[in-house]
């Protein structure tokens, strides 16, 4: 199951795995999914990709509805976009505009810099994970920005 698909990626996956499919609220997609409830029976999946998808929205319900629709043995595939330099994300409830949640985010649609703590975020969602940091030829096969980290994680 990919969450808000790169078409990039897409496309790859698609023709290497039949079982494939893509899934948003509000793009065109094989699904139509809300990532913080998603409407799946428990264990119903054995893969999640989600690349830049939790700075928009409630992290913690979304891995919450990940871990519930995880197979025991599944697999998490997430990056989201951390700044390695801070310690703890930026975030702020408070601020509703777009053009300072722009300002503030860098979207407007954007609710939060990671920091070095979405480590601890995704243990306490329930996650073991390994980073995998995308060298040049990783970042031009699969679309990611050189240097960005993907983070493999499995329900502990």
């Amino acid at each position: 199951m990919h969450f808000a698909p790169e078409k990039v990626l897409e496309k790859k996956l698609r023709g290497m795995y039949k079982e494939y499919k893509t899934a948003d609220l509000f793009s065109s997609a094989d699904l139509k999914l809300n990532i913080e409830k998603v409407d799946l029976p428990d264990k119903s999946i054995g893969t999640v990709i989600r690349n830049h998808v939790l700075e928009h929205i409630n992290d913690a319900a979304a891995m919450m509805e990940i871990k519930r629709v995880l197979k025991d043995n599944g697999v998490f595939v997430v990056s989201v976009p951390i700044i390695e330099g801070w310690d703890h994300s930026y975030e702020n409830e408070a601020i509703k505009d777009p053009a300072l949640r722009e300002l503030h985010f860098g979207q407007s649609d954007q609710v939060r810099f990671y920091g070095k703590d979405f480590r601890d975020r995704l243990g306490s969602g329930g996650f073991l994970f390994d980073e995998i940091t995308a060298g040049a030829e990783e970042a031009m096969r699969y679309g990611l920005v050189r240097g960005e980290k993907v983070f493999v994680c499995q329900k502990r």
